[in-house]
């Protein structure tokens, strides 16, 4: 009997007894380590809200307090999040310290110039999120399967992108912190723009694929995750080195509230949760079509798979908008011709893939979570519309389109727990849901015109 997680008692009358288990509290389960760490999150959180609190109406002292209980828990329910937190913490404080108030020491001092400016510290993530990608592919065709090649390929995509988190976490930090050093009034946490979002979207999308492979043993889903991850990338550069995208902008008056602090990381909780779920089920699809040899069945999943790294491109209001044309050309024949390596090496990538059981379940608990924190985002977008703009529901654009990429997996959803949808329809609806849901975070604000309308391409 395994002690360390019940406790028994011995109840003996004559020759019978009976044993009683107990199971342990949660916080009697709690180690040494545990209560360190948790000590450790309520004096920063302590010294932030004593440092800072004078500039801090009641919600946002509401919101800090919350998060002292809701960042011990996050530790103690994936230990490698302490070491995360703890990391990042340290560079970020670093980098902040560094400026010793004075913006213009991001080009002086050599680590911030290279290392620990939100800008260094976001093309860092870039450029690691492309190693990391590169590494998964490479151990998913290296030696035979469970070759202790592949495994040393795919563990070190695995830490690669542990660091891209790392530095997307520093980067954003590092920016909340220089927006004030430009003005009090141009302060804000960096959430507000589409360069910021996408940095959120990027990180959060690998650290809850980490967390799935932790949870089921297997790093050959990491191949498929990455891509979108990379796509994303991808864009960002293009959105970096073309418009500038990287400066830091005032708020618009909308954008000037604490409830942008909740509504945004959930929306991309959302976000995140539905794009890996996309991949999951591509990754289902190329599995399930490993010995398909007619080509003709095949072009429907590389056509989707094109199309959706077309997006970008589509998703501005007209072609003189997109710039880096040359850029776009070369995005969109890498694209082709990665979906057509999948296809091409689909029977050894599908040796190397999980169960199809391992897939659907996955799949599911990503759509169910992006649903929870979507439907979340999606009532707080309400409430902060009604403070906003005088009534919770306008029928703008965005709020539409938020509405109809809910229906969308809450019918997903509902065909799944009512009806046991499985297998193949799953799949390409979870696939095909990504489009839907992309044309809502991106395309609603490029076509249509309405009160969300503060990204452009």
């Amino acid at each position: 009997m395994n002690t360390t997680s019940i406790n028994t008692t011995t109840l003996s009358a004559g020759r019978h007894s009976t044993t009683l288990s107990l199971n342990e509290g949660y916080f009697s389960k709690r180690s040494p380590l545990d209560w360190m760490f948790a000590a450790l999150v309520v004096g920063g959180f302590l010294y932030a809200f004593a440092r800072y609190s004078t500039f801090m109406d009641v919600y946002e002292k509401g919101i800090l307090m919350a998060a002292i209980p809701a960042t011990i828990a996050m530790g103690w329910f994936w230990r490698p999040l302490r070491v995360l937190m703890l990391v990042v913490t340290g560079f970020a404080l670093l980098g902040i310290a560094s400026y010793q108030g004075d913006l213009a020491r991001a080009e002086q001092v050599f680590w911030l110039k290279y290392f620990l400016s939100s800008q260094s510290a976001i093309l860092w993530m870039s450029m690691l999120f492309f190693m990391s990608t590169i590494f998964y592919w490479l151990g998913m065709f290296a030696g035979r399967e469970g070759s202790g090649q592949s495994a040393v390929l795919e563990s070190l995509g695995s830490k690669i992108a542990w660091v891209a988190v790392g530095m997307a976490l520093i980067g954003t930090l590092v920016r909340w912190y220089e927006s004030y050093l430009i003005g009090a009034d141009v302060g804000h946490i960096p959430v507000s723009n589409l360069y910021e979002v996408f940095v959120l979207f990027c990180w959060m999308t690998a650290a809850f694929y980490l967390y799935f492979e932790e949870k089921y043993h297997t790093r050959a889903l990491g191949a498929f995750v990455m891509l979108v991850v990379s796509a994303a990338v991808g864009f960002l550069l293009w959105y970096t080195i073309v418009r500038e995208a990287h400066q830091i902008q005032p708020l618009v008056p909308a954008l000037k509230s604490w409830w942008m602090k909740l509504h945004v990381p959930a929306n991309f909780i959302g976000y995140g949760m539905f794009s890996l779920a996309s991949m999951v089920s591509l990754a289902y699809l190329v599995k399930q079509q490993a010995t398909e040899t007619r080509w003709y069945k095949l072009t429907p999943l590389w056509l989707l798979g094109v199309v959706l790294c077309f997006v970008p491109i589509v998703f501005r209001k007209s072609p003189a908008d997109v710039g880096g044309g040359n850029y776009w050309v070369g995005y969109l024949v890498v694209a082709g011709l990665i979906a057509s390596l999948i296809l091409l090496g689909r029977k050894r990538i599908a040796a190397r893939l999980p169960s199809f059981e391992v897939l659907d379940d996955v799949m599911y608990k990503a759509i169910a979570v992006g649903f929870a924190f979507f439907t979340i985002a999606t009532v707080l977008g309400a409430l902060w519309a009604a403070e906003a703009w005088g009534g919770y529901w306008s029928w703008d654009p965005k709020e539409t389109w938020a509405l109809i990429v809910w229906l969308n997996y809450a019918a997903w959803l509902h065909m799944r727990l009512m009806k046991g949808l499985r297998g193949t329809v799953a799949a390409w609806w979870a696939l095909a849901g990504v489009a839907v849901t992309s044309f809502a975070f991106l395309g609603v604000n490029m076509f249509l015109s309405g009160l969300h309308s503060y990204g452009t391409l």
